[in-house]
């Protein structure tokens, strides 16, 4: 009896119907990436002041290689009014942005401004990245977190990854290379 041997082929084209083509380099560059021309757009939850972490979120965004981003928060702008007026003002910085990094900080002295923010990102949509209190092992509180589509260290790299996770469901694929000498 003669044995017959399958020719292996590529992963995925079992599944794919004859004749289908891959798309072209070209059509692979059409889509949506982060780029100068096509930045994401962020909002960094704030209580109308530039606290330490605030900017510090910016430090980290700034020295990320290849990352463009777009800042709709401005805490430099407080609006004068009611507590509807402020809210509104929120409102219109969350509607346009595709994901909205929460400072964990901010929740102690502001928690009903905090709370709001990332309840009406939740009611649009929005994804949530929540950061980690700066240095130390304090834990965010429950009622934030419970809120947060993904909890990230201070760590310039872990944010933007999971901003371009969550903002454009982009995967880095990016390894840690460990070196060691073998004594």
């Amino acid at each position: 009896m003669a044995a017959t041997h399958a020719r292996p082929t590529s992963a995925g084209a079992r599944d794919r119907p004859r004749g289908h083509k891959f798309p072209s380099r070209a059509a692979c560059a059409r889509l949506p990436g982060v780029s100068q021309a096509n930045p994401i757009r962020l909002f960094i939850t704030h209580a109308w002041e530039m606290s330490d972490d605030y900017l510090r979120v910016f430090e980290y965004l700034e020295s990320a290689r290849n990352f463009f981003y777009r800042n709709y928060s401005t805490p430099d702008k407080p609006v004068t009014g009611d507590k509807e007026a402020l809210r509104e003002d929120l409102r219109r910085q969350i509607a346009p942005v595709e994901c909205v990094i929460a400072l964990s900080s901010l929740y102690d002295a502001h928690q009903d401004l905090m709370t709001f923010q990332l309840l009406f990102a939740q009611a649009s949509k929005k994804p949530v990245v929540l950061m980690r209190p700066f240095g130390g092992g304090k834990e965010p509180p429950k009622a934030i977190l419970d809120l947060a589509n993904e909890l990230v260290q201070w760590d310039e790299r872990a944010l933007v990854d999971a901003i371009r996770v969550q903002a454009r469901q982009e995967k880095t694929g990016r390894w840690d290379t460990i070196e060691f000498k073998l004594d």
